[in-house]
């Protein structure tokens, strides 16, 4: 029989069993709170984390979701061309009063208040990908398309693309 899930992790489950989702929250042994962590914790590619980054829009003072692919860098530049805000870092202080999680566990929806949410267009590069479940060693897996009902997010590519270089 499988352990009982933290509060936070069961706080994760449900959501996303109220929700109408069937996705299992896991918790594991190891840390998942980098994505190369994640990804060695359940075997797959790091690219398949899909890593949530929350930032501070610095006009409204709201909390901003991003979620990308482990394999990428976030461009904010991209996220600001696209949107018309201007996003700063959110410490951890800020992070849990606002989102309800502690960094390295957020999840990509069930939070305090509403999020704008801004998805990695690479993350659609994978049949299935692992989403954090609101502590640094609980995950769940889903399809990128469940992003799109799971927040409500905008599609974007907002990997750092770094240009090669000529001699």
């Amino acid at each position: 029989m499988a352990s009982p899930l933290s509060a936070s992790a069961q706080r994760v489950q449900d959501f996303l069993t109220s929700k109408g989702f069937s996705f299992q929250v896991q918790e594991l042994a190891g840390s998942t709170r980098t994505s190369r962590e994640a990804a060695d914790s359940v075997g797959c590619d790091v690219g398949q984390i899909a890593k949530s980054l929350v930032f501070k829009d610095k006009k409204g003072d709201r909390p901003v979701l991003v979620i990308a692919s482990g394999a990428n860098r976030v461009d904010l530049k991209k996220i600001e061309a696209a949107s018309g805000m201007k996003l700063g870092r959110a410490d951890g202080n800020y992070v849990k009063a606002r989102v309800g999680y502690a960094i390295g566990g957020v999840p990509p929806a069930g939070h305090s208040e509403r999020l704008e949410t801004f998805l990695d267009e690479d993350l659609k590069r994978y049949e299935t990908i692992w989403a954090a479940a609101g502590t640094p060693f609980a995950l769940f897996q889903l399809k990128p398309a469940d992003l799109d009902l799971l927040t409500g997010g905008r599609w974007l590519e907002l990997a750092e693309r770094v240009e090669p270089r000529t001699p």
